[in-house]
């Protein structure tokens, strides 16, 4: 009897076991998935705030065990971009100055490297809040108090932040070894993003 109850012991542990392996590349094959659907929706270049906060939202259905598609997602695109295309410019804008800010530095700007760091690591929290802010957007929800709640979570969360930024970097590195590599990254990178906010949201409600 001991034998028989310990073989359907380990039996129920190997199915266990499968079944957390085939959920967790269940979620990466979809992430995977994701990141070309948001390279998609990041093609008019204005677009790439309201893409990853259609994409990080049809990670978390899901992951709820929701109805998540590609109609879904694209439903997110259009109502996400109607003002998410304002952070879009706001973005290439960001990225232009900071541009001007080390070309300035290599000029022999006096104070040069203390100015391009700062710009450098400003760009860096700007990338991060927006990351954070897509992750949790929700048809309705304003973009403007997203990005101030995402900015202060930046700061309180170093460590997701940090994780946030390998990922960024990740994408980058990619792009630049083998370019068609990084559109599915981008849909890691927004899973890393939703997994953050999670993260800091039971610390957040942890007694």
């Amino acid at each position: 009897m001991t034998t028989v109850n310990g073989s359907r012991a380990a039996a129920r542990r190997r199915a266990m076991g499968e079944s957390r392996f085939q959920e967790c590349f269940g979620l990466f094959a979809e992430a995977l998935l994701t990141g070309v659907w948001i390279a998609l929706a990041a093609l008019p270049l204005v677009t790439y705030p309201a893409a990853f906060a259609a994409g990080a939202r049809h990670l978390r259905r899901h992951l709820s065990h929701r109805p998540a598609g590609f109609r879904q997602f694209a439903a997110d695109v259009r109502v996400a971009s109607r003002r998410g295309w304002l952070v879009g410019v706001a973005g290439w804008l960001a990225c232009w100055l900071i541009r001007l800010d080390l070309t300035a530095v290599r000029e022999g700007l006096p104070g040069g490297p203390l100015v391009g760091a700062a710009g450098v690591l400003a760009l860096c929290g700007a990338v991060v809040a927006g990351l954070r802010a897509a992750a949790v957007w929700e048809p309705g929800a304003s973009w403007r108090a997203l990005l101030a709640a995402a900015g202060r979570r930046t700061v309180l969360d170093p460590a997701g932040s940090f994780l946030l930024v390998g990922g960024v970097v990740v994408v980058a590195v990619s792009a630049w070894a083998v370019l068609p590599l990084a559109v599915p990254v981008l849909g890691a990178v927004a899973a890393g993003a939703v997994a953050v906010e999670e993260r800091y949201g039971r610390r957040a409600v942890a007694p």
